[in-house]
């Protein structure tokens, strides 16, 4: 029975170095898993943070292309109203005519100066001091696009 003894401790001692192993190899599972899990997360932050990048980066130029299309629509406008004051003759017609043209130059130099930001705050405010009248603007405006889309 003795050496019945030493077989059972012997096949033990194997089952435990046995479950030992089983445990670690899960655990360097686990660990690799949780390893690939954390690269793919980062993977996926790195590319959320490129693609949110060149989203601003597109974003930013397109503002940049609109304030100088703002801007070159100021510098005609002024040059219109030069035009304007030049061409007109004398008398009411003229008097009209310089007013006019005092208001063109006046809004091509406010789209020059202005960049898009600025003009939003602008707009912002006369809404608030006139909401009646931005209300009737608006309605009047989705009336005109909307005839304009129906007429197609």
């Amino acid at each position: 029975m003795a050496g019945n003894t030493g077989n059972t401790g012997n096949t033990k001692d194997r089952l435990e170095g046995t479950a030992h192993r089983a445990q670690e190899t899960a655990g360097n599972l686990g660990h690799r898993a949780q390893e690939a899990a954390t690269s793919v997360a980062n993977r996926g932050q790195e590319t959320a943070q490129g693609v949110a990048h060149r989203a601003q980066e597109m974003a930013s130029g397109a503002a940049h292309r609109a304030e100088e299309a703002m801007s070159n629509v100021g510098s005609s406008m002024s040059s219109l109203a030069g035009q304007l004051r030049q061409n007109v003759p004398q008398g009411t017609l003229g008097s009209a005519a310089g007013a006019v043209a005092d208001r063109l130059e006046a809004g091509g130099r406010y789209l020059q100066e202005n960049d898009l930001r600025e003009m939003a705050d602008d707009m912002t405010q006369v809404m608030r001091r006139y909401p009646v009248a931005s209300l009737c603007v608006g309605f009047g405006f989705g009336f005109l696009l909307g005839m304009a889309f129906t007429r197609r």
